[in-house]
């Protein structure tokens, strides 16, 4: 039987209706909903904090920080991913992120950000294109920390040159850009071909349709793959309208959240088990190539070694049903 402690998520938002991006976050509803998060297939997961004002950061960074090192979430809670706000700030590219809030690349920025975290930021995503991009990321993987391009409208010579500088991820590949885009120059096909870049995609059944899912797959290669579930803060609620991440969110029946007025995606309402189990069902992977793809290589990407994460709560594959299951040990 095919067994793990849980799955590796490099991008959480949030669960349970508490943003960890939002200025009124306090440390006890994060650890709260991180263990909630932790009873649900998910062995370790980094907290991703979003494009925000210098103030949010100041506030949010170093409480999150706090938390993660509480006897609770030591060893669960890995660390942050800013995701911003060194994006790309046209439409269709920006996403669900304030446009407002976007910086251009800045070394002084990122290191107040760092002092901010308590050193605990470990995946940076920027967009490729901006000028300065390619010395930010010099600059964060000279201190250990991954850079991953997204949010951008990044051509393959942009790929290249933030790759030479030590980027090595692409955050959710295939989403945060336009909707219409030129059909053989645009940074889905960039990130598919720049093969020093590991990609990371959400298979929530509503980021990415299954062809493309295949593509990206055979395209990477399994040692090239992560799967993140790029939890907003609304996974796990019940369909309704909300307000979060800035955005008027609907989350429907079957689990798409989007903004109808944007006509963007708002995150997923997915947990991690529930993305792998998605891919499961579409026969792409067996259970142990599932496992490289949302425990092995996740860990590989932030320099972390698989003995580090706790058992506990385990998954396990069922073979009847053709996906995996949380089981307690």
């Amino acid at each position: 039987m095919f067994k793990v402690p849980g799955f590796i998520d490099l991008q959480v938002n949030g669960f349970l209706g508490v943003d960890f991006s939002r200025g009124n976050l306090s440390e006890s509803d994060f650890i709260r909903v991180s263990l909630e998060l932790l009873k649900h297939g998910t062995a370790a997961f980094l907290a991703t904090v979003i494009t925000s004002s210098e103030e949010n950061y100041r506030r949010i960074l170093p409480l999150i920080a706090k938390a993660m090192k509480t006897p609770e979430l030591r060893g669960r809670v890995l660390g942050i991913h800013a995701e911003g706000p060194f994006l790309n700030n046209r439409p269709g590219a920006v996403g669900a992120h304030n446009p407002a809030w976007v910086k251009a690349p800045s070394i002084e920025f990122f290191k107040r950000m760092q002092d901010w975290a308590d050193g605990q930021i470990k995946i940076l995503t920027i967009a490729a294109e901006n000028d300065g991009a390619a010395e930010l990321t010099k600059y964060a993987v000279s201190r250990g920390v991954a850079v991953s391009l997204g949010h951008q409208l990044a051509s393959y010579e942009d790929l290249v040159k933030s790759a030479a500088a030590g980027a090595t991820l692409l955050t959710h590949l295939g989403n945060g850009m336009p909707n219409e885009v030129n059909r053989h120059h645009n940074p889905l096909w960039s990130g598919l071909a720049c093969d020093a870049l590991t990609a990371m995609i959400i298979t929530d059944g509503h980021h990415l349709p299954p062809p493309v899912i295949k593509t990206v797959i055979r395209a990477k290669g399994l040692n090239n793959i992560i799967i993140t579930s790029d939890a907003s803060p609304l996974a796990g609620m019940p369909p309704g309208v909300y307000e979060t991440l800035g955005n008027r969110a609907v989350l429907e029946t079957d689990g798409l959240l989007h903004n109808p007025e944007k006509k963007c995606l708002v995150g997923s309402s997915a947990t991690m088990l529930q993305c792998v189990n998605y891919l499961a069902s579409l026969g792409l992977l067996t259970p142990e190539e599932l496992i490289r793809v949302a425990f092995t290589n996740p860990l590989k990407a932030i320099g972390i070694n698989p003995d580090f994460i706790p058992t506990g709560v385990n998954c396990a594959w069922n073979e009847a049903e053709k996906q995996f299951i949380p089981v307690r040990t």
